[in-house]
């Protein structure tokens, strides 16, 4: 009986010697706090602020940049002003715009009103875009966000900016989606969430920029697609181009999100 509680003493001091070694002799890491959301009062707004506004959106929470580069993804919107009356008199055209303003903002919630001849989907003889209505799903962006980005457009283009500050929806948030946002634990959800259908197929939906994923799991195995997701250009999958896949996808998700994805691509077999 002495044997037992000596054993039963011992157990009980070293738990408490690692638990206090835990607590107090390993360096505590706080997190950051998450950053204070911009005030945008656009009542007091200028069009140049306005303008910096839709340029902040279009390289960020619009995800603009992951199809409208140098790569070739999507077409370039720099000559946008020149082309698109040739675009409203094509046979195809199926929306209702009139000027480079109304375009804009039609290519951005309707995409598929016209498509340029080589971007559509695969199958659709270019009828239908690849790209999404970027004022629902994932982007959401919002009525404001959506001029502030037309008026970018239109100012990176040469053109007369048009587009007038909206001045009844008083003081809005510019928000850091990642920062403030809960971690997602459905596997459609966390891919909506990253745009991966933009350029990614599953199962005869979803984009043809990159490989597509129906499979994916009968090919490799799971440290390939962790690397895959971390470190894209690692590995660059046969018929396709070093740097199409954001590099910084790590540090834009959350470490059980990136589980959950794992787990969803190896049993896509």
């Amino acid at each position: 009986m002495k044997q037992f509680f000596t054993v039963v003493a011992f157990i009980l001091l070293t738990i408490a010697f690692f638990s206090g070694y835990s607590n107090f002799g390993i360096p505590q890491i706080e997190p950051a706090p998450p950053p204070k959301e911009e005030k945008l009062d656009l009542g007091s707004m200028t069009m140049d602020q306005f303008i910096a506004l839709g340029d902040r959106i279009f390289q960020g929470k619009g995800t603009c940049t992951l199809c409208h580069n140098s790569l070739g993804r999507a077409p370039m919107l720099g000559t946008i002003a020149e082309v698109f009356q040739e675009r409203l008199k094509d046979e195809r055209y199926k929306g209702g715009a009139e000027d480079l303003e109304a375009y804009l903002v039609e290519s951005l919630v309707e995409p598929s009103a016209f498509v340029v001849a080589g971007f559509g989907k695969k199958g659709t003889n270019d009828a239908e875009s690849p790209m999404p209505n970027v004022a629902a799903g994932s982007i959401g962006l919002s009525e404001a966000e959506v001029s502030a980005v037309v008026a970018y457009l239109q100012d990176q283009a040469g053109a007369e900016v048009t587009v007038e500050i909206p001045t009844d929806v008083g003081e809005t948030e510019e928000e850091d989606e990642e920062e403030a946002r809960e971690a997602l634990d459905d596997p459609k959800a966390i891919m909506a969430q990253f745009t991966c259908d933009a350029c990614h197929m599953i199962n005869g939906e979803g984009g043809e920029v990159g490989p597509d994923l129906s499979k994916i799991g009968a090919a490799y195995d799971r440290d390939y697609l962790r690397r895959a997701l971390l470190q894209p250009n690692a590995d660059i999958a046969k018929g396709f181009e070093a740097d199409m896949m954001p590099e910084d996808l790590g540090e834009q998700m959350f470490v059980s999100e990136l589980e959950v994805l794992l787990d969803f691509l190896v049993e896509l077999k």
